[in-house]
């Protein structure tokens, strides 16, 4: 999937109908912290999940999504919004499937 898909998929995930055509005309989720963390968020209150970020030595950013002890996606990427872009992306595309989120 592209980007404008991407973000098509991420606000229907949060269920903001009304902010669709915004989010597809002018797409900030894989850009913009205040557009992505919303989405974090909800995610964690499914209370299956827990977010985790950082930098590695390496000098590309980790983002994870874990369940218990056990690591559920896993993105890098050199910044920190990239990363957890993807994984969002990832997760909400598991979680639409149900394939070993819940």
């Amino acid at each position: 999937m592209n980007t404008q898909e991407n973000n098509k998929l991420i606000a229907e995930f949060l269920g903001k109908d009304h902010e669709l055509n915004q989010c597809i005309s002018a797409p900030q989720f894989h850009e913009e912290w205040n557009w992505l963390m919303p989405v974090v968020e909800k995610i964690e209150s499914l209370s299956i999940v827990s977010f985790e970020k950082n930098l590695q030595e390496e000098g590309d950013y980790q983002c994870l999504f874990t369940k218990g002890n056990d690591i559920l996606i896993c993105h890098y990427a050199d910044t920190s919004v990239e990363a957890t872009y993807k994984a969002v992306v990832e997760f909400i595309n598991q979680y639409n499937k149900d394939e070993s989120i819940d």
